[in-house]
């Protein structure tokens, strides 16, 4: 996967809420991980910066830090765009065309799984099983499911996007 190119551009007013919660949880056992899932809640997800200024202010090691990020599912290091595309590759949807969609997305967006649109509206992941095997295959855009899809309609739910 190609590294991504979109530049950090946290705000004074989400650092600020950052240390808030890092003020709230320092002393307690086991702090790292709501700060983590509090930062990536301001940030949406945990860059580099983030991390330093977690590591700084709580007082736990760049090391740990990264080592949780990178080993929960929940974390990400990568921003996600404003329609957060997930195409399902479980077995139902894998069997009935997900590939061929989750391909088709990667062409018409120009990134790959895991990555981020330079304008930051997209962002696409391969998930596991959704829980829609009757729809298959099945995207999801934010909160919307779109289901018995083919590569011919990708670039009209695209455009509802726009």
């Amino acid at each position: 996967m190609k590294q991504q190119t979109l530049a950090f551009s946290g705000t004074k007013e989400q650092e600020e809420k950052l240390i808030e919660v890092i003020n709230h949880y320092k002393g307690t056992e086991g702090a790292l991980i709501p700060v983590l899932h509090e930062a990536q809640e301001i940030y949406g997800y945990l860059p580099i910066e983030v991390q330093t200024i977690i590591s700084k202010n709580l007082g736990v090691s760049m090391a740990e830090i990264y080592g949780v990020v990178t080993f929960y599912t929940q974390f990400t290091t990568q921003p996600k765009g404003k329609y957060k595309i997930g195409v399902c590759l479980g077995t139902a949807c894998y069997v009935k065309g997900s590939g061929t969609l989750l391909d088709k997305l990667k062409e018409k967006l120009g990134i790959s799984e895991g990555e981020c649109t330079p304008d930051g509206k997209f962002s696409i992941d391969a998930t596991r099983c959704i829980g829609a095997c009757g729809l298959a295959p099945v995207i999801t855009v934010n909160d919307d499911v779109y289901g018995k899809l083919t590569v011919d309609e990708i670039d009209g739910i695209l455009a509802k996007y726009n």
